[in-house]
Protein backbone atom coordinates (compact mmCIF):
# COMPACT_ATOMS: atom_id res chain seq x y z
CA UNK A 1 0.00 0.00 0.00
CA UNK A 2 1.32 3.45 -0.88
CA UNK A 3 1.64 6.22 1.65
CA UNK A 4 -0.14 9.58 1.09
CA UNK A 5 3.25 11.28 0.74
CA UNK A 6 4.38 8.80 -1.93
CA UNK A 7 1.06 9.19 -3.79
CA UNK A 8 1.41 12.98 -3.67
CA UNK A 9 4.94 12.79 -5.05
CA UNK A 10 3.78 10.47 -7.83
CA UNK A 11 0.98 12.83 -8.90
CA UNK A 12 3.25 15.87 -8.84
CA UNK A 13 6.15 14.10 -10.54
CA UNK A 14 3.87 12.93 -13.38
CA UNK A 15 2.67 16.50 -13.94
CA UNK A 16 6.23 17.82 -13.87
CA UNK A 17 7.44 15.10 -16.22
CA UNK A 18 4.63 15.95 -18.65
CA UNK A 19 5.63 19.62 -18.73
CA UNK A 20 9.37 18.84 -18.82
CA UNK A 21 8.88 16.48 -21.77
CA UNK A 22 8.00 19.36 -24.07
CA UNK A 23 11.17 20.49 -25.85
CA UNK A 24 12.05 24.15 -25.54
CA UNK A 25 12.95 26.11 -28.66
CA UNK A 26 16.69 26.80 -28.82
CA UNK A 27 16.03 30.54 -28.52
CA UNK A 28 14.49 29.98 -25.07
CA UNK A 29 17.16 27.66 -23.68
CA UNK A 30 19.94 30.16 -23.08
CA UNK A 31 18.57 33.64 -22.76
CA UNK A 32 21.00 36.32 -21.67
CA UNK A 33 19.63 39.61 -20.27
CA UNK A 34 20.01 42.37 -22.82
CA UNK A 35 19.34 46.07 -22.84
CA UNK A 36 16.50 46.72 -25.25
CA UNK A 37 16.34 50.06 -27.01
CA UNK A 38 13.13 52.10 -26.88
CA UNK A 39 11.29 52.01 -30.20
CA UNK A 40 11.64 48.25 -30.16
CA UNK A 41 9.54 45.40 -28.81
CA UNK A 42 9.61 46.96 -25.33
CA UNK A 43 8.02 50.16 -26.60
CA UNK A 44 5.41 48.18 -28.53
CA UNK A 45 4.66 46.07 -25.43
CA UNK A 46 4.24 49.20 -23.28
CA UNK A 47 1.91 50.71 -25.87
CA UNK A 48 -0.15 47.51 -26.04
CA UNK A 49 -0.34 47.41 -22.22
CA UNK A 50 -1.64 50.99 -22.18
CA UNK A 51 -4.21 50.14 -24.86
CA UNK A 52 -5.42 47.15 -22.87
CA UNK A 53 -5.65 49.20 -19.67
CA UNK A 54 -7.71 51.84 -21.52
CA UNK A 55 -9.99 49.13 -22.90
CA UNK A 56 -10.83 48.07 -19.33
CA UNK A 57 -11.65 51.65 -18.30
CA UNK A 58 -13.71 52.16 -21.47
CA UNK A 59 -15.49 48.80 -20.93
CA UNK A 60 -14.31 47.56 -24.33
CA UNK A 61 -13.03 44.16 -23.24
CA UNK A 62 -13.05 42.79 -26.78
CA UNK A 63 -10.33 45.19 -27.96
CA UNK A 64 -8.10 42.12 -28.27
CA UNK A 65 -9.64 38.80 -29.29
CA UNK A 66 -9.53 35.82 -26.91
CA UNK A 67 -7.15 34.05 -29.29
CA UNK A 68 -4.79 37.04 -29.44
CA UNK A 69 -4.88 37.39 -25.65
CA UNK A 70 -4.05 33.69 -25.27
CA UNK A 71 -1.07 34.03 -27.61
CA UNK A 72 0.12 37.12 -25.74
CA UNK A 73 -0.20 35.42 -22.34
CA UNK A 74 1.59 32.29 -23.60
CA UNK A 75 4.48 34.28 -25.05
CA UNK A 76 4.80 36.42 -21.92
CA UNK A 77 4.76 33.27 -19.77
CA UNK A 78 7.50 31.61 -21.85
CA UNK A 79 9.71 34.72 -21.93
CA UNK A 80 9.34 35.27 -18.18
CA UNK A 81 10.25 31.61 -17.56
CA UNK A 82 13.29 31.77 -19.85
CA UNK A 83 14.57 34.93 -18.18
CA UNK A 84 13.99 33.51 -14.69
CA UNK A 85 15.84 30.32 -15.64
CA UNK A 86 18.66 32.47 -17.03
CA UNK A 87 19.06 33.98 -13.57
CA UNK A 88 17.10 37.22 -13.71
CA UNK A 89 15.12 37.98 -10.59
CA UNK A 90 12.03 40.15 -10.97
CA UNK A 91 8.34 39.61 -10.41
CA UNK A 92 6.11 39.02 -13.45
CA UNK A 93 4.16 42.21 -12.68
CA UNK A 94 5.21 45.26 -10.64
CA UNK A 95 4.23 45.02 -6.98
CA UNK A 96 0.80 46.44 -6.22
CA UNK A 97 -0.01 46.89 -9.93
CA UNK A 98 -2.71 44.22 -9.89
CA UNK A 99 -5.20 43.14 -7.24
CA UNK A 100 -5.16 39.86 -5.37
CA UNK A 101 -8.28 38.92 -7.33
CA UNK A 102 -6.47 39.60 -10.62
CA UNK A 103 -3.63 37.32 -9.53
CA UNK A 104 -5.91 34.54 -8.27
CA UNK A 105 -8.08 34.46 -11.39
CA UNK A 106 -5.05 34.54 -13.71
CA UNK A 107 -3.11 31.94 -11.69
CA UNK A 108 -6.16 29.66 -11.65
CA UNK A 109 -6.54 30.03 -15.41
CA UNK A 110 -2.86 29.33 -16.01
CA UNK A 111 -2.97 26.22 -13.84
CA UNK A 112 -6.14 25.01 -15.59
CA UNK A 113 -4.57 25.56 -19.03
CA UNK A 114 -1.66 23.30 -18.06
CA UNK A 115 -3.90 20.69 -16.38
CA UNK A 116 -2.30 21.39 -13.01
CA UNK A 117 -3.80 21.72 -9.54
CA UNK A 118 -2.77 24.06 -6.74
CA UNK A 119 -1.49 20.98 -4.89
CA UNK A 120 0.98 20.26 -7.70
CA UNK A 121 2.15 23.87 -7.64
CA UNK A 122 2.75 23.58 -3.91
CA UNK A 123 4.72 20.37 -4.36
CA UNK A 124 6.82 21.90 -7.14
CA UNK A 125 7.52 24.99 -5.02
CA UNK A 126 8.53 22.77 -2.12
CA UNK A 127 10.90 20.70 -4.28
CA UNK A 128 12.50 23.60 -6.15
CA UNK A 129 12.47 26.29 -3.48
CA UNK A 130 10.82 28.75 -5.89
Amino acid sequence: MSSPKRAAKTVASKALAKSAAKPRPAALRAVKPAVVAEGSASAVAKELAATLERSIVDDKLDTVSAEALQKLMAAACRVYTARAQAGEQFTPVPRHSVTATDVMITASGLLRSADLAVFELGMWQNWTGR
